[in-house]
C-alpha cells in the first residue's frame, strides 16, 4: 500500500520460521556448503568488490557456466536473481518447493523460482574463532531493482558488522538488544551470554529475528514487540546493545521513513531518548553499547550535547563516547537518500535533497556526529566520564571488543591508583605499540616522536623524548618513579617537575592501551 510516495512489499510478516522447515533448510545449505568464502572464490575477487558496491554483473558473469547447487543458490539468495525450478528442487532437496514457500521466502512463478527475501552467510571472527552465520533478510535495492520499500528489514550492513566487533566478549547473564532488526546483535550476544532479549517495533524484523535464530542452531533469544524500552519495562541487563534507528530524517509526508534506520522523531532525539531510558535497564555495573548520530547546531559542539545526555540521566551513568566521523548537511542527506535506493540525477533525488535541508535548517544544523557509545551504570559516583573524537583508521588486526574491555578494565584499576601508587608500580608495553621518529635531513635529533598501535583504534600520539624513554623501558621490572627519576638524571631536568609532567600522560597511556598494568588484561 502507498506511504509517504512509497510502496510496502507486503502488509505481512514475510517469512514464517516454522522449526522444522528451517532445520532442514539448514541441513540443505550445509550440504551445498554454501559459505561465503566458497561464494567469494566462485566469483571472484573482483566480482565480489563490485558487490559490495551493489553492482551484480560481474558475479553474474563469473557464475554463467555453472548450474551447481553453489550457483544457484548463489544467484538466488545473494543476487536475487530467479533460477530455475528444477534447478532449485536439486540444490534443496530436503525442503523442496513446497517447504520454501511455506517458509515464505520464495515464489514460483510458471518455471522459475523467485527469491522474496535474500538469505546470505555472514563469516566472522572473534575472540573463540571463525564462524559462519545464515542471514535472511528481505530483499535490497539491487535485487528489487529500485527503492526499498518503508518496511525494509535490513541484512547485515556495515554498522550491523561494526556493532557486532564492538561487544565486549565477556560474560553476561541476560542481554537486552534494544531494535533488533534481522536479530544479528543478538546472535552475537549469545556468542557470550546466557540469554538474549530482542525487541523490535516491526513484526517482520521479530520473524527474521527468529528465523535467523533457528536456522543458526541458537536458542534462548525471547523476541518482543514494541518501541524502546516498552517491552520490557521494569526488567534490567547486564547488558544491553543496539543499533537503534538513529538516522536523522525529515518528519514530512513527503519523505520516506523507513523501520529499519528511522524512529520517526525529530533530529536526533531518539539517541536522547536510548540516552535517557538505558540506565534504568541496566544491573549496577551493567554495561549499554550502541551507535548514534548527533547534531552540532550553531555555536554548540555535538559532543557537548551528548555530556547533556549523560549528566540528564535519571540513574548516574559511567560514559565513554568516541565520535568517529563528522559529515555537513549535504554530505550526511545525500548518504542515506542513497541508501533508500534514490541515486543523484533521478526523480526525486533533489527534492529530497531540499526536505533534509530545510529540516536541518530549522535547527540550524552544522554537523552530524557519528560514533560508538559505552555506557556503565555506576555503583556510587561516576568515574568515567570520556568524549573523545578518534577517526584514525582501524587496524584490521585484533577485536574492538577485546580493546574497549581491556579499556574499561584499565580505568578501573587507574581509578584506584593516586599518582604515588601509580609511580610505584612497573608498567609494560604492549606488544602491539611501535615508534616513529622524524627527522629533518642533516640533524640527529628527530623533530617528531610518534608512537604508533597496531591494534584497537590505532591511535598514533606525538610524544617527547621524556615519554617515549618511558615507554621503550617498561619491561614490567623497575616502577614508573624509578624510570623517571632515571630519565630526568639522563635528560638533567628537575626529576619531581618531570615527575608532575609525566604522570597525566602515563595515566593516558594506560588507558588508552599504549601501556598496561601486569595482570589488567581484560580478555
Amino acid at each position: 500500500m502507498p506511504i509517504h510516495g512509497r510502496w510496502r512489499l507486503n502488509g505481512e510478516v514475510n517469512v514464517h520460521p516454522d522449526p522444522e522447515l528451517v532445520a532442514l533448510l539448514a541441513h540443505d545449505l550445509r550440504t551445498a556448503d554454501y559459505t561465503s568464502e566458497r561464494i567469494r572464490a566462485a566469483w571472484g575477487e573482483s566480482a565480489d568488490d563490485a558487490y559490495g558496491r551493489g553492482i551484480r554483473v560481474a558475479a553474474l558473469r563469473a557464475l554463467a557456466d555453472r548450474a551447481d547447487p553453489l550457483a544457484t543458490l548463489a544467484r538466488l539468495f545473494v543476487l536475487g536473481v530467479p533460477q530455475p525450478v528444477t534447478a532449485v528442487a536439486v540444490a534443496l532437496p530436503s525442503i523442496g518447493l513446497d517447504g520454501l514457500r511455506a517458509l515464505g521466502i520464495v515464489a514460483v512463478e510458471a518455471d522459475q523460482v523467485r527469491a522474496r527475501s535474500l538469505l546470505r552467510p555472514q563469516s566472522y571472527v572473534d575472540e573463540s574463532g571463525m564462524g559462519e552465520w545464515l542471514i535472511a533478510s528481505d530483499l535490497d535495492e539491487v535485487a528489487l531493482g529500485g527503492p526499498l520499500p518503508d518496511d525494509h528489514v535490513l541484512g547485515v550492513g556495515g554498522a550491523s558488522l561494526t556493532l557486532a566487533g564492538l561487544q565486549l566478549p565477556l560474560p553476561a547473564g541476560r542481554v537486552l538488544d534494544l531494535g533488533t532488526g534481522c536479530g544479528i546483535q543478538a546472535l552475537r550476544a549469545r556468542r557470550y551470554a546466557d540469554r538474549a532479549t530482542g525487541t523490535d517495533i516491526s513484526p517482520s524484523a521479530l520473524a527474521y529475528a527468529r528465523f535467523n535464530a533457528l536456522l543458526n542452531g541458537v536458542g534462548d533469544i525471547d523476541l518482543r514487540e514494541g518501541s524502546l524500552f516498552e517491552p520490557v519495562t521494569g526488567e534490567r541487563f547486564d547488558r544491553i546493545v543496539s543499533n537503534p534507528p538513529f538516522v536523522i530524517t525529515p518528519r514530512r509526508d513527503d519523505v520516506p521513513a523507513f523501520d529499519y534506520r528511522d524512529g520517526g522523531m525529530q533530529g536526533d532525539d531518539l539517541v536522547a531518548a536510548v540516552f535517557a531510558g538505558v540506565g534504568e535497564h541496566l544491573v549496577d555495573g551493567g554495561i549499554a553499547q550502541f551507535l548514534g548520530n548527533w547534531e552540532y547546531r550553531w555555536g554548540s559542539d555535538g559532543l557537548d550535547r551528548v555530556r547533556e545526555w549523560v549528566q540528564s540521566s535519571p540513574v548516574p551513568l559511567d560514559a565513554w563516547v568516541i565520535e568517529r566521523e563528522q559529515l555537513d548537511p549535504v554530505e550526511y542527506a545525500s548518504l542515506w537518500i542513497r541508501d533508500g535506493g534514490t541515486v543523484p540525477g533521478t526523480a526525486g533525488h533533489e527534492a529530497l535533497l531540499n526536505a533534509w535541508l530545510d529540516d536541518f535548517a530549522h535547527r540550524r544544523v552544522t554537523r552530524i556526529g557519528f560514533g560508538y557509545v559505552l555506557l556503565r551504570r555506576a555503583i556510587g559516583e561516576p568515574t568515567l566520564r570520556r568524549f573523545e573524537r578518534v577517526d584514525t583508521p582501524i587496524p584490521a588486526e585484533g577485536s574492538l571488543g577485546s580493546h574497549l574491555a581491556a579499556m574499561l578494565a584499565a580505568h578501573d584499576q587507574l581509578a584506584e591508583l593516586d599518582d604515588d601508587a601509580l609511580a610505584a608500580r612497573a608498567l609494560i608495553t604492549a606488544p602491539d605499540v611501535s615508534e616513529v621518529r622524524h627527522h629533518l635531513p642533516g640533524h640527529e635529533d628527530p623533530t617528531v616522536i610518534e608512537l604508533r598501535q597496531g591494534t584497537g583504534f590505532g591511535r598514533a600520539l606525538s610524544v617527547d623524548p621524556a615519554v617515549a624513554g618511558l615507554v621503550g623501558a617498561c619491561d614490567g621490572e623497575l616502577s614508573v618513579g624509578s624510570l623517571v627519576a632515571a630519565i630526568a638524571q639522563l635528560l638533567e631536568v628537575d626529576a619531581a617537575e618531570l615527575r608532575a609532567d609525566v604522570m597525566p600522560r602515563v595515566r593516558e597511556l594506560v588507558l588508552t592501551g599504549f601501556l598496561r598494568l601486569p595482570g589488567g588484561d581484560a580478555v
